[in-house]
């Protein structure tokens, strides 16, 4: 048995795609979707992060900005232009890219946010209406899977999920938006005891729990569905590694998700979709 591809980076093309035809209409009635990131400068794989963004901005024809923050950046300064940036009606959407520098507060930034600029869904307003099934912006990576499943249609409703990670930004809405989908959800981490017998009883695995190739193929249910929302740098390797072991995992689940090319582009794709519908939000207000 070999697992069939979730391919997030051919589903990311398609749902840019559709994205231009709305920021097109957008444009002709006068808006044009915007997305401004906030930024350490003094940090590589986000700045790295962040281009490749702006790239795929562009290409689904959003504009976008950017504030850059590093050791001279005072607290004062970060909240007064997330401040400007909550009360500009040309920017309708605001990503704090994590992490920020160290001597920055980044719980105050994202407290300070509004939550209808949150477009990356992470601030505790938008994760408080998650929890309370109130519309909102959904955290753009667990959005991100939950259309790679549907598009692929993969059922949820009955079945058992397990999500091995409990970060704010993944693990636990990861949880929360499986529920409503009526799967049977537990969460797991790094320290949970008999983690291997758990995965075993998983129809459903989302590995984000930041170790490389943690997960191995004998720990997953034949039949599975495997999603790897982990990236590693690994030394000697000139890509990303996930938290599955995907040449061993991928003999035993039913489908599996690559990395790269896999949750990444979706995370992407989700961020640019929420800009699209605020500014679309923006419009009919």
């Amino acid at each position: 048995m070999s697992a069939q591809i979730l391919d997030g980076l051919g589903l990311a093309r398609q749902i840019r795609t559709s994205l231009q035809e709305r920021t097109r209409a957008l444009r002709e009635a006068g808006v044009v979707p915007r997305l401004e990131v906030i930024v350490a400068t003094q940090d590589p794989a986000s700045v790295a992060y962040v281009r490749m963004k702006r790239k795929w901005c562009e290409l689904a024809g959003l504009e976008s900005g950017a504030f850059e923050v590093g050791p001279d950046t005072t607290q004062a300064q970060l909240l007064d232009q997330i401040r400007r940036l909550n009360e500009d009606p040309k920017v309708h959407g605001v990503l704090i890219q994590h992490p920020l520098p160290g001597h920055l507060d980044e719980h105050e930034a994202l407290l300070t946010l509004g939550a209808e600029k949150d477009v990356d869904g992470i601030t505790p307003q938008s994760l408080g209406r998650l929890v309370a099934d109130l519309p909102g912006f959904r955290c753009a990576t667990p959005l991100g899977i939950m259309t790679l499943l549907d598009r692929h249609g993969i059922p949820l409703q009955g079945r058992r999920a397990l999500v091995i990670g409990r970060s704010v930004i993944l693990g636990k809405p990861m949880a929360l938006m499986l529920l409503q989908k009526h799967a049977t959800v537990t969460i797991a981490h790094s320290r949970t005891q008999n983690l291997p017998d758990l995965c075993r009883e998983a129809d459903v695995v989302v590995a984000a729990v930041g170790r490389a190739a943690m997960v191995r193929g004998d720990w997953i249910k034949p039949g599975a569905v495997v999603v790897d929302a982990g990236y590693n740098r690994v030394e000697g390797r000139d890509t990303d590694v996930g938290d599955v072991h995907f040449e061993s995992a991928s003999q035993v689940a039913s489908w599996i998700t690559p990395v790269p090319g896999g949750v990444g582009p979706m995370t992407v794709a989700s961020l640019l979709a929420n800009t699209v519908e605020a500014a679309e939000r923006a419009a009919r207000a």
